[in-house]
């Protein structure tokens, strides 16, 4: 690897897995003293392998160097103390103390703080950001970039979401087993909600944004890889996110330019993701069915040949079950789609009419597909209504290419 490229590259790896042991260790409530100890040390390896190179196992460097600061700072700030002391389990239980970085203590501490991070006392928005940050190992700038926002409001936000945590109390621990499954529905909600900003982004250039989508795989692994949290809910996620992940490379042209589920080249889907999708699918089998099995067998009969038998049929009924366990607008627009190809287009136009999307783009899109060689002068009208209300270059112009063909 490239000597500019190692330091960011082990910041988003590391940098997470050291800050969630420190808090393990001096509270949450210290998760900003946790935060500079290990940037302090990131910005002593910059100046440190720009004068002496490289040493021979970064990563171990970087762990020696994070708990000797850890230790130091414990030991020399009196004021740290007074704060540190008063929060830890035992009075007596002062120094020596140990900071276990090895791998099973790592991926711990990273669940707990995932755990923590995702409390509702908390918004989406806050959690996901929290998430970026601890979690992640996303700078500043980059979660920024991701809400298309700026590092003030970002800051800001990181600021009241550690304050509200801190003055509730929250600590690293795992729920009880009688609360865990309600505080995981809440987990999978944020990395669903993570994989989303994205895979779905409406408003970014930018349209596919695979780093978030890569760490929303790899915090939902890490829960599969915990007995507790190991649940068929959350292998359906998984195996959503395998589905969708498998069209990343279709996804876009050259140019970065959207190309719609219909005209992707098939040649350049991931099969080896599809078959880790239909995986983790068929672990998740179970009584108890979530919006997530639901959604992860639409994705999986999305993978398949649109003349395969019962395909739309099947997605259909999905989407009715889907809409019985949680409505939303979205879901109820994609599935008058359904209903086009399963039935009739004309039938879809009657629900689609009823759905209350009036300023959202994709609406009037779909809309204006479902009017395709029934109603020209309608499908014109919502085309244009849709170019008003898109937000992205690339949708502008697949919509100014539909208009183009109708005059």
């Amino acid at each position: 690897m490239n000597k500019n490229e190692l330091i960011p590259n082990l910041f988003r790896t590391e940098y997470s897995k050291i800050v969630a042991v420190l808090c393990k260790v001096f509270g949450l409530n210290n998760i900003d003293f946790a935060q500079d100890i290990v940037s302090e040390t990131f910005l002593t390896a910059t100046e440190t392998w720009g004068l002496k190179g490289t040493p021979d196992n970064p990563k171990a460097w970087l762990y020696t160097v994070a708990k000797n600061k850890a230790k130091d700072t414990f030991r020399r700030h009196k004021n740290f103390n007074q704060k540190i002391k008063p929060l830890l389990i035992s009075e007596d239980y002062l120094e020596p103390f140990e900071i276990n970085l090895s791998k099973k203590n790592i991926t711990d501490s990273q669940l707990q703080m995932l755990f923590a991070v995702c409390n509702p006392i908390i918004t989406a928005k806050s959690q996901i950001t929290l998430a970026l940050r601890v979690l992640c190992g996303f700078g500043i700038d980059e979660i920024a970039q991701a809400f298309l926002s700026n590092k003030a409001t970002i800051n800001k936000r990181l600021l009241r979401a550690k304050k509200k945590l801190r003055n509730r109390q929250i600590d690293l621990s795992f729920p009880d087993k009688d609360k865990l499954s309600s505080r995981l529905d809440n987990v999978l909600r944020v990395i669903y909600l993570l994989f989303n900003e994205g895979y779905y982004s409406v408003t970014s250039e930018k349209k596919l944004k695979k780093d978030l989508c890569v760490e929303a795989m790899r915090l939902t692994y890490m829960l599969i890889n915990y007995k507790p949290t190991n649940r068929p809910k959350t292998n359906a996620l998984m195996a959503l996110l395998c589905f969708h992940s498998s069209r990343f490379d279709a996804r876009t042209n050259e140019q970065g330019e959207l190309i719609l589920y219909a005209d992707q080249n098939r040649e350049k889907w991931n099969y080896e993701l599809i078959e880790k999708g239909l995986f983790f699918l068929n672990k998740s089998l179970s009584k108890n069915i979530s919006k997530y099995h639901l959604e992860s067998t639409i994705s999986f009969w999305h993978t398949k040949p649109n003349d395969t038998p019962k395909k739309w049929e099947s997605i259909l009924q999905l989407y009715n079950q889907l809409l019985q366990i949680e409505y939303s607008p979205i879901i109820a627009l994609n599935r008058t789609y359904a209903l086009a190809k399963a039935n009739t287009k004309q039938e879809a136009i009657t629900e689609a009419l009823k759905i209350d999307l009036k300023k959202n783009h994709l609406y009037h899109a779909l809309l204006a597909e479902l009017y395709k060689n029934i109603d020209n002068k309608k499908q014109i009208e919502h085309l244009k209504i849709a170019l008003s209300l898109v937000k992205t270059n690339s949708e502008r112009k697949i919509i100014l290419l539909k208009l183009d063909d109708l005059y």
